[in-house]
């Protein structure tokens, strides 16, 4: 199979620029009044951007404090892919696929840094999914795992939340579009980290303090460049496009007035709560 990829009106990346770690930076997404526009944290400070950022966004000189806004999920993406089975700890006695397991969420199933988890009037059995998540920077097809990197903006935190009965039980639905794809089922955020080696992070959840899921990143089955790849053969990946990695470990059940944080290394903590619907 041929291989293209996509950079926009930029040049595929050399082999030399993809092993460079640039500077560690974090960008957020945040709404002040009516106004809501992307901006680069540094410390309690938010350096304001117009545009986009897959476009070559441009500071405006407007510096908000942190504790003045509201974090939003960092980027609005076109679309939104998961992927399941991708840690030996998560699999149980299962046996482990030969090709990432891809599925979607659709776009509604996002959820805001701090805002609740929503737990459907007949939902009896919603679980957490700490998971680090990509974000796509160029636009890419039928690429190889070594070409990723290039078209791998930064990464964030999301918890792919899910309804085990939906998902699992006997009244399973043909696809996980409710057991995944509920409301507010896709908390992401804080912020997107551009800079870091995402290949080898240190990924906690935790439920009401305590700590229930443990695992670096150097672990998952298909890293994030094989993961990358394997998508483009069959689906084009554009700018803002997220992809959900996978969980580690067992999971429990979440309960109204439960608190749930995702911390990953170098990223930061995206913590909601759970509310009944």
């Amino acid at each position: 199979m041929k291989r293209r990829v996509f950079l926009g009106a930029a040049a595929t990346a050399t082999a030399s620029q993809m092993a460079a770690q640039p500077k560690s930076v974090r960008y957020v997404r945040f709404q002040k009044g009516a106004a809501t526009a992307y901006g680069i944290l540094d410390a309690d400070s938010v350096s304001e951007l117009s545009g986009t950022l897959f476009s070559n966004p441009k500071a405006t000189g407007k510096k908000h404090k942190l504790s003045e806004v509201k974090l939003l999920y960092p980027c609005v993406p076109p679309k939104i892919l998961a992927v399941g089975l991708n840690y030996k700890s998560h699999l149980g006695a299962r046996t482990p696929p030969s090709s990432p397991e891809i599925f979607y969420k659709p776009i509604t199933c996002l959820q805001h840094p701090d805002a609740p988890i929503v737990i459907p009037k007949d939902a009896k059995n919603l679980h957490y999914e700490g998971e680090l998540v990509v974000v796509i920077g160029k636009t890419a097809s039928r690429i190889s795992a070594q070409q990723a990197p290039g078209v791998i903006f930064g990464v964030t935190c999301g918890n792919d939340v899910s309804e085990r009965d939906w998902q699992n039980g006997p009244q399973k639905d043909l696809q996980w579009w409710r057991a995944k794809g509920a409301d507010t089922f896709g908390p992401l955020g804080p912020f997107i980290v551009t800079g870091l080696d995402y290949g080898n992070l240190l990924l906690q959840t935790r439920l009401n303090g305590q700590v229930v899921q443990k695992q670096v990143t150097s672990d998952l089955l298909f890293d994030c460049h094989q993961i990358v790849s394997y998508i483009s053969q069959y689906v084009t990946l554009t700018p803002g496009d997220v992809i959900y990695t996978g969980t580690p470990g067992s999971t429990k059940k979440m309960n109204p007035g439960d608190v749930v944080e995702v911390d990953i290394q170098g990223i930061g903590i995206l913590k909601n709560n759970i509310v009944a619907g």
